[in-house]
C-alpha cells in the first residue's frame, strides 16, 4: 500500500516556523531555568573559593577579564533576569492578572528585552572593568 503525497510525511523545520513573542517568553523561561541548574555548582564553587583567602578573591576577580569569562557571568545575567521576571509573568497570569492577549503580549515583549538589557548592561560592566583594571 503506497501513500499519496498529502499523507506522507514532511519536514518540519523548526527554524522556518515564526514562533509568537509569549512562545519565545516561556521558551526563555525553560532554557534559564536548566541554565540556572548547570550554573549553580559554579557559582557555589566560585563563592566558597572566594570566601578562601584574598588571594583566592583577586584571582577570581581576575578571571573577569577573559572575554570568555565575561560571556559567561552575561548568560548567567540573562538567566536570572530572564527566570526570574518570566516566573512573575507566569504567576500573575495564573492568579488572572494580565491573561488578555494584548497585556500577555506586552509582557512577553518586556520579559523577552528587560533580560535582554540586563545581560547586555552585565556584559558591558564586566568587559569595561576589565579594560579600567
Amino acid at each position: 500500500m503506497t501513500r499519496s503525497r498529502e499523507t506522507a510525511p514532511r519536514f518540519l523545520n523548526l527554524f522556518a516556523i515564526r514562533f509568537p513573542v509569549g512562545a519565545i517568553a516561556s521558551i526563555g523561561h525553560r532554557i534559564s531555568g536548566v541554565l540556572l541548574l548547570v550554573a549553580l555548582p559554579l557559582a557555589a564553587q566560585a563563592l566558597e573559593r572566594s570566601l578562601r583567602s584574598e588571594a583566592e578573591f583577586r584571582a577570581l576577580l581576575a578571571l573577569r577579564a577573559s572575554p570568555w569569562v565575561s560571556i559567561a557571568i552575561a548568560v548567567i545575567a540573562w538567566a536570572i533576569a530572564h527566570h526570574l521576571l518570566a516566573g512573575i509573568r507566569h504567576l500573575l497570569m495564573d492568579l488572572g492578572v494580565g491573561h488578555r492577549l494584548a497585556t500577555a503580549r506586552a509582557s512577553a515583549w518586556f520579559v523577552n528585552v528587560a533580560a535582554s538589557v540586563v545581560a547586555l548592561a552585565i556584559l558591558v560592566a564586566c568587559l569595561w572593568s576589565g579594560v579600567a583594571s
